[in-house]
């Protein structure tokens, strides 16, 4: 039998302090792989390295995880969630020691494309929506909005500290800060995370204690379900108008301006330093704007929400270069805005749209695979901007370019039939 939180003193329910350590935990992660805007120049400087291979080690990084997701949920399923996060942060931490001694490309290569990809990937993917699931009956929306903010947010609020040392002292130093916060963390979530309500003898927030039943194990293997839901997917058209966008969205997010906002901003004449620091007023709009974008997605028809969010994408996209050309900061702050409310918005709405077309049992995992094409974007945007610099010596046909596919976009969202859904004989995990 199951308990509430006894109200009173002890009304806060436990719930609250789950999120609480998952939000601090996926700061920091988003922080880690948020290093990359940072490190672009200063290994070029120090380890004369091309900007296109540079890029390339980042774009692994960014797909590798992204294609991780589905994988890693099965792992929480088998190992629990608690274990899973704190083998991650500690994967991040070695990566973290190990990057302060490398010296060969290829050790770029394996810590920052497949150690920190790996353990990044743990907490930026599902697990967001496996604790706001697990824990919460109410508020869930808000609670995966908050979650996934701090994934964008996290890197965007500290790269304001990092330039400011980086300048100062040097790229290790930078990286010593994370290896600190990661230390740190590792004991906070051991202590401190639960795997389910009912370790804690309480029912998840706002359930009925009658009611709920919590179970431990899936009847069907997770890698199997997660396999089945791409089979699925794959051979529908809704799935594919998705995942078009949602590939061009991590492209002209995580992977153009996550990545390259900083050093083409340097390029123009602009200091790291002010760079990150509009870059850290995306990630607090971005918070505002992923929260309030939830709440939109349960009252407006989100094919609509989406058109918008990837129209006002498109043309900041469009404006960016002459921004950066002129050096204006009026112009860059407006570009701020609108990429800040924007930048994650687009995920409620998907997932939203996922669960519409699929059910809500199998809109979750759909979404896992949506977020691999959206990786994949982030991954190939990653790499190509870095490219195209080196053959232009310019980012101004990139960020056009990407402006181009963010209005494309608009149409594929457009595309999907607003009441057309797919009828499952089966469900997964049951």
């Amino acid at each position: 039998m199951f308990r509430q939180q006894k109200k009173g003193n002890d009304s806060l329910h436990y719930g609250w302090i789950v999120v609480g350590v998952t939000f601090i935990a996926i700061l920091v992660a988003s922080g880690i792989r948020s290093v990359t805007g940072v490190l672009m120049l200063p290994l070029e400087e120090e380890f004369k390295w091309s900007r296109s291979i540079i890029s390339f080690a980042f774009a692994v990084n960014l797909t590798l995880y992204g294609f991780s997701g589905p994988f890693f949920a099965a792992g929480m399923e088998k190992f629990g969630v608690r274990k899973m996060m704190v083998s991650a942060m500690a994967v991040l931490v070695s990566g973290m020691l190990l990057s302060l001694v490398m010296n060969e490309i290829w050790h770029l290569m394996v810590i920052w494309g497949i150690i920190i990809g790996l353990g990044a990937g743990v907490f930026l993917t599902v697990l967001s929506a496996t604790v706001a699931n697990r824990w919460f009956a109410k508020k869930r929306g808000m609670v995966l909005g908050v979650l996934m903010a701090a994934t964008a947010g996290g890197q965007m609020i500290f790269l304001p500290l990092l330039s400011y040392v980086t300048g100062l002292y040097s790229w290790r130093i930078s990286l010593a800060i994370f290896v600190v916060l990661g230390i740190v963390m590792i004991p906070i979530i051991f202590y401190m995370m639960r795997d389910y309500p009912s370790d804690k003898g309480i029912s998840p927030y706002g359930a009925d204690p009658t009611e709920v039943k919590v179970s431990r194990t899936s009847k069907k293997n997770p890698i199997a379900t997660a396999f089945e839901g791409l089979w699925m997917g794959i051979r529908s058209v809704p799935f594919w108008l998705l995942a078009t966008s949602f590939f061009i969205c991590g492209a002209s997010t995580a992977g153009l301006i996550g990545t390259h906002f900083i050093p083409a901003s340097s390029h123009h004449g602009i200091p790291e330093v002010h760079a990150a620091s509009i870059f850290a007023f995306m990630g607090v709009l971005n918070i505002i704007g992923t929260i309030f974008s939830g709440w939109l997605s349960d009252r407006f028809d989100n094919r609509w929400l989406l058109f918008w969010y990837y129209a006002l994408r498109g043309i900041a996209l469009l404006i960016l270069p002459y921004a950066l050309e002129s050096q204006s900061y009026l112009m860059l702050t407006g570009f701020a805005i609108f990429y800040g409310l924007d930048w994650i918005a687009t995920v409620p709405p998907t997932v939203r749209i996922a669960s519409d077309h699929f059910g809500n049992e199998w809109g979750a995992v759909i979404y896992g695979w949506l977020f691999a094409a959206h990786q994949l974007g982030s991954g190939a945007a990653a790499y190509l901007g870095g490219f195209m610099f080196e053959l232009n010596h310019s980012y101004t046909l990139t960020f056009i370019t990407a402006g181009v596919l963010c209005i494309l976009a608009t149409l594929f969202v457009l595309g999907i039939k607003k009441t057309q859904k797919i009828e499952v004989a089966t469900q997964p995990n049951v």
